[in-house]
């Protein structure tokens, strides 16, 4: 199944808003989705979350503020809570669903390779069995 991009609706129920922008909204999708193109391409559908939370991330931030008082209230953001990016949590999501993610072992071994010893097996067999008292048998 291919990757559908969400819609401004899908972004306005995702971050509880009774009414949204629609093309502030959806010109704030294309740019999560052209950037998560930038980590996995095609996207997978899973990505519908990470392009959301960008997306979102950028609708209700667009300024970047990482502290904010409105009279006796005060709030403050993480630096760079807003804007357009990837977290690194978004990347390891997006590498995931498209199957990128987790460990993987690499058999450095060619198809080719014989198990036989390559070296000598018998190697007693050039002494002629003398050996000094303790030194074989």
């Amino acid at each position: 199944m291919a990757f559908t991009i969400p819609t401004a609706e899908d972004l306005g129920l995702a971050l509880d808003l009774e009414e949204i922008r629609g093309d502030r909204a959806d010109f704030l999708i294309r740019m999560a989705v052209n950037l998560c193109e930038t980590v996995v391409k095609p996207l997978p559908d899973e990505a519908v979350a990470v392009v959301l939370s960008v997306a979102g991330r950028a609708y209700i931030n667009p300024g970047q503020v990482s502290y904010e008082t409105i009279g006796p209230m005060a709030v403050q953001r993480p630096t760079g809570s807003g804007g357009i990016y990837l977290t690194k949590a978004d990347r390891s999501a997006l590498k995931a669903a498209a199957g990128r993610g987790g460990a993987f072992t690499v058999d450095p071994t060619p198809d080719t390779a014989d198990p036989s010893p390559t070296w000598p097996v018998e190697v007693y067999a050039a002494l002629d069995g003398e050996f000094e008292e303790g030194w074989g048998s």
